[in-house]
Parts: C-alpha cells; structure tokens; sequence
C-alpha cells in the first residue's frame, strides 16, 4: 500500500485586510502520496500559493486558518506549536517559494544559506554542510558551483536565485516537497533539467511533490494527477490525461484554451496597416553591442563579457523576441538598448539616430518615447505606494494631464489589463504576482509610447491571463504601430506573438531571423535544443484530440 505523505481536509484560509475579510481558501481537499507528483493549477489568485503556504505553516501577516486539517506524515501542521513547527520545516517538508528576491538573505553568501539548513537540524558539521551544499546546488543546475556559494544573491541572476532556493529546499532531503512556480523564472533547457530532477527525487527515493504552477504545459508534462483551483475551491482533479483530454469543468476548458504551450498551430502575429506604411527604416537597431561586467574578487576577479558583437534590427510595427538561457545576455542587452546602461564598445540607433551617447534632455525625450515592464514586479513596483500612483507616475514625471486625468486613465489602464477599479487603492502587497505584473504593464503602456521593451513579461501570469495581456499587447500593436523587444525563456510565448526571434548564447547570437522559419527548421544545435525542451510535449496530442 503506497505511504500517505499529505492529507488536507476541508482547508478553509481567510486574509484580514483593510478593506474587510477575504476568503481566499474555501473546503480544500487533496492528497499526495510517496513517489507522487500532484500539481496545483489556477488562475493568479485562485487560492493555490495560500494553501502550499499553509501547508508548511508560512502564511502572511493576517491569515488564519479557520477550519480544516493538514496532516504531513501524522503531524498535525494546521494546528501545531511553533517549536513542532521547526522540527517539520526542511527535514519532512521543503519549501521552493515562488519569489526569489525576497526569500534570500541577501547579506548572506549563497553556500551558508544553503548550509543553514544541513546544521539547523544536525545533519552535517560545518564542513560537511558546506560541501553538501555546493553539491545541492550542481544538483539544482547553477554552473561553477562552488563559485557560486561564495556569492551574494544580487550576484546572480534571477533564474539561478530560483535554483538556489531549490537547493535549499532540497538539500536535507525531505519526504514532501512544496514547490510554488519552481521553475518560472528558469529558460525551458534549466526548467527540463530541474523537472527531471525532481522525477528523479520522487522515483528514487518516494519524496512526494505538491507543483502548484500556472504552466499547464509543465503540469501536463510531469504531475501524476492534476488539481485545478478557482476562486479558492477545488473544482475539477484527476490524471492529467482526464482533466486535459476530457475537462468537465468550464473553467477547466477555458485553462487549456489559453495555454501557449499547448497550443498546437502558432497564432501568426498581426501586422497593422500603420506599419506596413512605415519607412523601412527599423525603429530601433543595435550594432555590434558589447559589454563587459567586472567580477567581484570572491568570483576571482577578472572580465565578464555579457553581451558579445550582438546585433538586431527592430522594425516599426514589429515584435523582435530575444530568446536563449538566463545569463545568455538578452536583459543585459534590452538595458544597452533603453540607454540604462552604456555599451563597452557598439551603438543603439532609434530613428536611424545614434543615441548611444546621449545625454540630458535627449535621453529625457528618449524615455518617453521607449518604456519598460521588468521581469520582477516584486521589486520594480513601489511597495509604499498605491496601485494608483504607480500607474501615473509616468504621467506625472512627464507633467501630463492634471490629477482628474491622470486617474481616469489609470482606471481605464487597469481595465484593459484585466484588475478591477477596486485594485487603484491597494497596495503590491495586496495583489497577487501576476496581479503586480499587470500593473507594471499598465504602467508601461500610460505614455503610449513607441518602443516597449518587454522583459520577461508575463512569466509570472497565469496562462488565462496572460493570454488576455498578450491579446492586449497584440491589439496594441495592430492598433498604434508599437514595436516590441520581447524578451523571454518561453520559446511557447514567443511561438505565439513574434514576428522575428533572435536567438543569444553566451552573450551572442547564434541564430535569427522570421519566427517560422527558425522554429520550423532550426539551423544552430543550441536553438534545436531550446525548442526541444518547450513544455507539454508528452499532452499536446492529447489536448488536441479532445478539442
């Protein structure tokens, strides 16, 4: 008889805030068995980081669990003392939360904070964790290891913080494995190797996980059995097969229809007749950009070259996405062409005008003309300000409109980006990630600008909405001529929305040129090699033949 590592019962949560109490959980019930990957899907805000959070007892300043149980191998986790509590944490049950930026002390080296929890509980001496830990983190897929652990995080890039936080949690080897979006800041090459990782945990050693994730492709691809959330309650679970090729469920059927990664036939961008009118020229265009880093002296010092003889041309009208690894150079090279940071040799032209060297309020004129959605809305948005005033600073920075104005397109921004009026009053802490994220891309999008460089924009959305941001971005585009430099690791988005790709290794580009025509018939082995690891390979016939 298969060992029962996880039984919750009825789970009810509930968040005190401002504006009165919000249940977020409602009568959850599910299971996880040794060996057994169960994956947790749903919309941004559907309830599913409030119940992996409650089952390791982390949940946030005023939430409570009203009723409900949560049993970890006969431990009674809904209701225990915080000295119980600490026994739990790490030895049966680890913990990859979803935000890399703020779960890693960031005055602490990366090999200590992965140490720590070897020697909290007593399984290795000092030197023995710290050896431990470099091979947690070879086993979590960040190259030159042992470099690594005598970083600090802000070192690193986002997606391998992320894979520090799974050496973490995976280092004393717990039974149960709680994994919030383990793998959505990862390129799809680390996400495959991370995933098949944790395959290897759960076969080798009866580890179960609990995968809550908005990539359908990722839940088809590696869970056992599939439970889909909704505004807090469970309303359809099974095997992938049956929930995927057979969904009882509305909401169910509106997840897959979304999903870029299941999606069998690209959805050719649009092109809109104001650039198809344009003058040939491209709007934005890199020439033979390089830039180099200096290492700190704990790395051993030296060069780094990030970005190596990179050039593209953007055309008017047109989405350009930058693909490849994290660390391969594509936001190092988004910032050279905002003009955030100055090239080590190389020129950024807009309107055929080099502005590599621009200055004052030439660079002033240029900002308002090129804007920005940053990877991390955990860090980029002000978390002392209301939704409200981050949206219009743009506004305000450039004096545009007065205060009536400038709220009413706030709200009409936040309309278009899916969040309710309601949400101008709140605060980042208040919203849920992919929530944050639209903001970030309201924000963007309030000076209607003509270049819109998009950093990884909806990795952090789940894939109904971001389908709604990315039909947004598209109509956008059709409608005013806007140009994107879309960078991402989801070559399944990029499948979807862009004209051309770009396709950077190291610092270079190893391959470009129409969308179509490199994923069809890839020329470079790297590029082989992303497309081959593009999630929901094992589910798209299935998928497809129940539509």
């Amino acid at each position: 008889m298969t060992e029962r590592l996880l039984t919750v019962t009825d789970l009810a949560v509930t968040y005190r805030t401002r504006h009165g109490d919000v249940r977020a959980v409602r009568d959850v019930s599910l299971h996880v068995d040794a060996g057994e990957t169960v994956a947790l899907v749903g919309e941004s805000g559907s309830g599913k980081s409030t119940t992996a959070a409650a089952v390791v007892r982390l949940l946030a300043d005023g939430a409570r669990i009203e009723r409900g149980t949560v049993d970890l191998l006969g431990h009674d986790v809904a209701h225990a003392a915080p000295r119980a509590l600490k026994a739990v944490r790490g030895r049966l049950v680890g913990l990859v939360p979803q935000d890399p930026t703020v779960s890693l002390n960031p005055v602490q080296r990366i090999g200590a904070q992965v140490a720590e929890v070897l020697r909290i509980h007593g399984i290795a001496g000092r030197r023995g964790a710290e050896v431990a830990a470099v091979e947690a983190l070879r086993a979590a897929g960040l190259p030159d290891p042992e470099v690594r652990a005598r970083q600090y995080p802000h070192e690193l890039s986002g997606g391998m913080r992320q894979r520090v936080l799974i050496a973490i949690a995976l280092v004393a080897g717990p039974r149960l494995l709680v994994a919030d979006e383990p793998t959505s800041a990862l390129d799809v090459t680390v996400q495959r190797q991370i995933l098949d990782h944790l395959e290897t945990l759960t076969s080798g050693t009866g580890t179960g996980v609990l995968l809550i994730t908005h990539d359908l492709g990722v839940a088809a691809d590696r869970a056992d059995r599939i439970v889909v959330m909704s505004q807090g309650r469970v309303v359809e679970q099974g095997t992938p097969d049956a929930v995927l090729g057979s969904p009882q469920d509305t909401y169910t059927r509106a997840l897959l229809a979304a999903a870029p990664s299941l999606r069998g036939a690209r959805t050719r961008p649009r092109t809109s007749p104001a650039a198809k009118a344009a003058p040939p020229d491209p709007v934005l265009e890199a020439r033979h950009l390089v830039k180099d880093f200096a290492l700190p002296r704990s790395a051993g010092g030296g060069r780094l070259r990030a970005v190596d003889d990179v050039s593209f041309a953007l055309p008017r009208g047109r989405t350009l996405a930058l693909v490849g690894e994290s660390g391969s150079g594509k936001s190092t090279t988004a910032r050279l062409a905002l003009r955030l940071t100055d090239p080590t040799s190389g020129a950024v032209l807009v309107d055929g005008e080099d502005v590599t060297r621009t200055h004052g309020e030439r660079l002033r004129a240029l900002r308002r003309r090129m804007q920005v959605v940053y990877q991390n809305p955990y860090a980029s948005l002000d978390p002392r300000w209301s939704v409200e005033r981050i949206v219009t600073e743009p506004l305000r920075a450039f004096r545009v409109g007065d205060r009536t104005s400038r709220a009413a397109r706030a709200a009409e921004l936040l309309d278009v980006v899916a969040l309710p009026a309601s949400a101008l009053r709140r605060r980042p802490a208040e919203l849920s990630g992919g929530q944050r994220q639209r903001v970030a891309i309201a924000r963007a999008l309030a000076l209607q600008p003509e270049v819109v460089v998009l950093d990884e924009p909806v990795s952090a959305l789940d894939v109904s909405v971001q389908a709604q941001v990315l039909d947004l971005l598209a109509g956008l585009q059709a409608d005013l001529g806007l140009s994107y430099l879309f960078i991402s690791h989801d070559l399944a988005v990029v499948r979807q929305v862009a004209h051309d790709v770009a396709v950077l290794q190291r610092g270079r580009v190893v391959e470009q040129g129409d969308v179509e025509g490199v994923f069809a018939s890839p020329q470079d082995e790297y590029t082989a090699e992303l497309l081959s690891a593009i999630p929901g390979g094992r589910a798209r016939t299935t998928v497809g033949g129940a539509r």
